[in-house]
């Protein structure tokens, strides 16, 4: 369904490539085929790039969109279709830099309802991270200097306070202490913080950290545990509650982007 660019190679045959999921400190990024993508929403910017070609896209109520590449702020509801071709996602936390930072990566592009919508970008990297079968050896040093760039280019800081928080799920994914505790380790009262944690991330705090753990299931499963194992390990009641969880936050199921994946 997409359409290629006489100066780009064509798409590997599907099942060439195993889909490569990367979750670092600060960023993440997955890469491989997908079909239709539900709406769902994310608790982080995203970056979205046709690794070979266009993609539909739908921004919350918006007409079906053709692009190349969109970045997508924290909380915008959104679907896409990739009829099976392989799309890039780069997830970057707000403890790195905000939504902002991702616009130089899309060229070419149109405000739809929020997002920025692009009909052309920066798809090299990815692409390259993508077709590399040694690319788990250097994808995490490719994305911080990505991750690097962008929080050069970031034009305000969050709120240190929040950034605090932020940084600590990191590390503390399991931490579910009630917001009311969480908000006084910062010198704030629950309303107050809540409010500064929406304001300066995009999405509420409980929403937020729901992603931490989620972020830690898909580590647990590209070093190799399964789905049932990952869940426990990162604090599921069990397979069944991250499979909702997956499929609200992605708009798929964790078989389509967690099956043959490279480490």
């Amino acid at each position: 369904m997409s359409s290629k660019r006489l100066n780009e190679r064509a798409a590997p045959v599907a099942g060439d490539i195993a889909p490569l999921w990367h979750v670092g400190k600060g960023q993440a990024l997955f890469a491989g085929p997908l079909g239709h993508n539900a709406r769902h929403q994310h608790s982080t910017p995203v970056f979205l790039a046709g690794l070979y070609g266009t993609f539909r896209l739908r921004i919350i109520d918006s007409e079906w969109l053709t692009c190349r590449t969109a970045v997508i702020p924290a909380g915008v509801a959104y679907e896409f279709d990739m009829g099976g071709d392989p799309l890039g996602v780069f997830y970057l936390e707000p403890s790195i830099a905000g939504v902002e930072a991702l616009a130089p990566l899309v060229h070419e592009a149109s405000e739809v309802r929020g997002a920025l919508v692009g009909r052309t970008g920066e798809i090299s990297l990815v692409r390259a991270l993508y077709e590399d079968r040694s690319a788990a050896e250097w994808v995490g040093a490719a994305l911080t200097d990505l991750a690097a760039y962008s929080k050069g280019r970031a034009v305000k800081e969050i709120d240190p306070r929040v950034s605090r928080i932020v940084e600590a799920m990191h590390e503390r994914y399991g931490d579910l202490r009630p917001v009311a505790e969480v908000a006084r380790s910062v010198g704030l009262s629950a309303s107050r913080f809540q409010h500064l944690f929406s304001q300066a991330v995009g999405v509420p705090f409980r929403r937020y950290r729901a992603w931490h753990r989620l972020r830690a299931a898909i580590r647990a499963t590209v070093k190799g545990a399964n789905l049932t194992t990952a869940a426990h390990a990162a604090g599921f009641s069990d397979q069944a509650h991250f499979s909702r969880d997956f499929r609200s936050t992605f708009g798929a199921p964790a078989s389509g982007s967690l099956s043959k994946l490279r480490g």
